[in-house]
Order: C-alpha cells, then structure tokens, then sequence
C-alpha cells in the first residue's frame, strides 16, 4: 500500500556460501480459498510479551533517526557491524560500508542523523562473527500470511510450516507498492506459527491490531550458517512506524525452530 513516508524516530523495545539453486523455493496455495487449514492446537501456545523483551544484540536500518535526550542511535553503528544486504536478487553478508548525515526534523523540531549505505540494506547487526559473503536464501513470493493461510517453505531438504490466526474485519483491493493489485485484510488478533516435522509447532508472533498495516516476511535464509533458516519480519503496528524483527535458529534451543533474538522500531509521526 503507498504511503507519504514522513521523517523518522526510533525508539528500541526493551527489549556459507553455496549457490541458491541448492535451495527450494516457497510453496504456497494460489487463492485463499485454497490456503484455509483447520485449527491446530499448538504445543506452546504462551509467549510473553514483548514488553520485557531485550535484543541479544542491536540492529538498526539503514534510514533517519532523530536525536531524543542528545543520544541517537545512528550514532552507535560501526564498520565493524555485519551488513545484510541484497544484489541482483541475492542476499549477501559484508561489513557495514556507510556515511553519517546530519540534518533536521522539522516535524520533530530536532536534529537528525541519516545512514546511507553503500549498499542495498536490509539489516545492519551488530554480530562481527558473522562470515562474509553470498548467504543461501529463498525467493519470496509470498510476503504476507493471512488468518487461515498456511505456507511451507523448503530448505535444505527440511519443510518449515508457517501457519496463522486471526479475525479478519474488511479485506479491501489495493495497490502495492510494486504497483500490483493485491487484496488487503484488516485483522487483529493475529498469531503466526512456526513448526517442521521435526519440532512442534510454537508461536512465532503475535500481533493484538493493526492501524493500516500487517506482518510480512522480508526474508528467509542462512544468516548464521548452520545450514537452518533464519527469518526477518516488517511487523509495523502503524503506518507511521517501521518495525523489523530478527530470528536466528542458531539462537534457538532444540524444541524451537528459531529464537527471536533483536527487534528495531522506528516512529515517523508528527
């Protein structure tokens, strides 16, 4: 859905290399209609919330950030930070290559600083054993994961069911930002599920509303290398904000499939 993006405030929530034709890619039904499943009941169905959440390490993205209380959080980012980063639809690892702009929020009424990389950014994580280079990773093409939809992905041979809840109060035609029409559901209560066969399922997210928004994946790959997939997530609870959540598998603990283990939030409103 297009919007006006307006400046920028973050805010933290207290929070190797082989060629992709190795790996499969995500299968998923055409319609709705076709995706609906019956309901599950979970193995772990309790997951604190996110209030007493703390990041394993920091991340950040590569935009504008307001000053609040003389600190701003640009600030903290280093050439020694790990730069996820997509090229020519391939997702790479290499050490953060960046430029600190200085500007002004006029909406704020305070300064800013800007993060330009040199590259196409997803995430910059402040994780420096990270090994460089082309990471395996799977096309996506399908992002968002409504209430009665469930997907599978392939990798490495190992099936990863993803499955989600929620009540659906409109669903409306749109235009995406890629300029294809798409239908577009408002829900709350959302829960999304992860499990392979191997692992039962468990709650991966969970979302209590949304203001003209919804979860999508933005990523699904080895970030860490031990051949298991890791997820990034856009989970903006508003239009005027912009949330990003990492999982790693090499984080989690052996009935899990992966372990969220950063969060960022940036806040753009007046």
């Amino acid at each position: 859905m297009k919007r006006i993006v307006l400046p920028f405030f973050l805010f933290f929530m207290l929070f190797s290399c082989k060629d992709n034709k190795d790996v499969q890619q995500i299968k998923t039904s055409d319609t709705i209609e076709n995706t609906v499943v019956e309901k599950v009941l979970p193995t772990d169905e309790a997951v604190p919330e996110d209030a007493d959440f703390k990041n394993d390490f920091d991340i950040l993205l590569a935009t504008s950030y307001r000053t609040w209380e003389n600190n701003n959080p640009a600030t903290s980012l280093t050439k020694n930070w790990m730069d996820l980063y997509e090229k020519n639809d391939k997702f790479y690892l290499g050490k953060a290559d960046f430029k600190l702009e200085s500007g002004y929020d006029e909406c704020a009424g305070d300064s800013t600083k800007i993060i330009n990389s040199s590259t196409k950014t997803l995430l910059f994580m402040d994780l420096p054993e990270l090994k460089s280079g082309e990471i395996k990773s799977l096309k996506i093409d399908k992002n968002k994961i409504w209430p009665k939809e469930k997907i599978t992905l392939v990798f490495n041979g190992v099936e990863y069911f993803l499955r989600a809840e929620g009540e659906v109060l409109a669903s409306q035609k749109v235009i995406n930002d890629g300029g294809k029409e798409e239908i577009f559901q408002n829900v709350k209560n959302y829960k999304l599920y992860i499990s392979t066969k191997n692992t039962p399922e468990k709650l991966l997210l969970q979302e209590a509303s949304f203001n003209d928004t919804f979860v999508e994946l933005l990523f699904a790959g080895d970030i860490d290398g031990d051949s298991k997939l890791d997820f990034i997530f856009r989970a903006n609870r508003d239009y005027e904000e912009e949330r990003v959540i990492l999982f790693l598998s090499s984080k989690a603990s052996p009935e899990n499939s992966v372990k969220k283990v950063a969060e960022i939030a940036v806040q753009f409103d007046c």
